[in-house]
């Protein structure tokens, strides 16, 4: 079964589910306030480790992760 990420407007939560592709387009309940949440597209970040250990992003997933303001991933533990 697929993991799908929903966004709670109410109070601003993002969590996950586990749910068969049958159920992919239903909403969901949020974990914090039991309001209605809707699924929102996710996106992830593809690195790997070239022969010399240097990291680089795989082709077509962006030059750094959304949540690291550098487009290097020395710091990263990738």
């Amino acid at each position: 079964m697929p993991i799908y990420e929903y966004f709670c407007p109410k109070c601003e939560t993002r969590f996950e589910l586990l749910r068969p592709i049958s159920q992919a387009e239903q909403g969901a309940e949020c974990p914090g306030c039991q309001g209605p949440a809707e699924r929102v597209l996710s996106s992830f970040a593809c690195r790997t480790k070239d022969a010399s250990g240097a990291v680089a992003s795989v082709a077509g997933t962006g030059s750094s992760c959304a949540s690291c303001s550098t487009s290097t991933c020395s710091g990263c533990s990738l």
